[in-house]
């Protein structure tokens, strides 16, 4: 652009402001170029965060193989198959989240949740390893409990190895860490009447009792010790990983269990008698099944008495077709 013969020429001084202008957005560029390679501040980053010996940058590298995403959200990315599992952590917390990973297909039950609070990992992150605290302290897991408890998902189980559950739980951790400024929001159930959308109040008393798994009516009047241990396999979460046939699930399939021989990972064998099944229900890493790792089932010594024991043991033996 050129002045005008007898125009006053304001050219050079608009270029100058563009020049300026630029120049001013340039350093601004610069200056938050150079901010984004200092270290946070104050924020959670995942080498900072850590589930007992795991990192948080670990359990992302499990979230990422196992393509979670592909199902869930973090943050509102991702599918909408599942739910947002941004705060997941700070909800149903470590013992919640031991029980449900290697066994998805399945909620757990109190029982589950209380012998994986038997764990150094869930009790350290939780600061108990009471039920009850636990639940006051994480009424996302309380709620869980007590809505779905022994019921099935729509969650395939997956394959984890033990240690990628406790790098996953990691990862979710550092999730729940985040500064999200209120994501995800809280959806609106104001209205609504089915079971999943109403107010539970009272949850950890309600969940208080059903640690024991015995604590039912229907438990403690039972007659038949099979029938028994039926329910008591439902209450325990057991069926979570177990099929009542020959379908591998996390663990082995119960049908014709009782009676056949095992192949343990030492390359010796046992027969599934009383004394075995009895033997792998209070100390499932003392005889390894050959094909399983060591410590994917829990102990349930604590959890459960002699004669509940020999009540599940019963009800094995009638998915053998041998009787009591």
């Amino acid at each position: 652009m050129t002045c005008a013969p007898g125009k006053p020429c304001e050219e050079g001084r608009k270029r100058r402001g563009a020049f300026g202008i630029l120049g001013v957005m340039a350093l601004i560029f610069v200056a938050l170029s150079v901010a984004s390679f200092l270290k946070s501040r104050n924020q959670a980053v995942p080498a900072n965060v850590s589930y007992g010996v795991h990192s948080a940058v670990d359990g992302k590298r499990v979230f990422q193989a196992y393509n979670c995403m592909g199902c869930h959200t973090l943050l509102g990315n991702g599918a909408y198959l599942g739910p947002d599992l941004t705060n997941i952590y700070e909800h149903a917390g470590p013992a919640w989240l031991e029980a449900f990973l290697p066994s998805a297909g399945g909620w757990p039950t109190a029982t589950a949740v209380q012998v994986h609070l038997q764990g150094s990992g869930p009790s350290a992150a939780g600061g108990t390893n009471s039920l009850d605290a636990y639940f006051k302290q994480y009424p996302g897991a309380a709620e869980r409990v007590h809505r779905r408890g022994g019921g099935t998902t729509h969650m395939p189980n997956l394959s984890f190895r033990p240690n990628e559950v406790a790098r996953l739980i990691a990862f979710l951790k550092y999730t729940s860490e985040m500064n999200t400024e209120g994501w995800p929001p809280k959806p609106k159930v104001d209205g609504l009447g089915f079971a999943l959308a109403t107010p539970m109040p009272g949850l950890a008393a309600a969940d208080a009792g059903a640690g024991n798994p015995a604590a039912g009516p229907d438990a403690q009047a039972a007659i038949d010790p099979a029938a028994h241990g039926g329910q008591l396999v439902k209450q325990s979460g057991c069926t979570a990983c177990h099929a009542p046939d020959t379908t591998r699930l996390v663990g082995p399939g119960w049908g014709g269990l009782y009676g056949s021989t095992v192949t343990l990972a030492d390359g010796s064998t046992v027969q599934a008698d009383d004394a075995y099944l009895a033997a792998s229900i209070r100390t499932p890493d003392a005889q390894v099944a050959s094909g399983y790792p060591p410590g994917l089932m829990p102990s349930y010594a604590a959890m459960l008495d002699d004669d509940q024991v020999n009540a599940i043991v019963a009800y094995l033996r009638t998915l053998s077709g041998a009787g009591q």
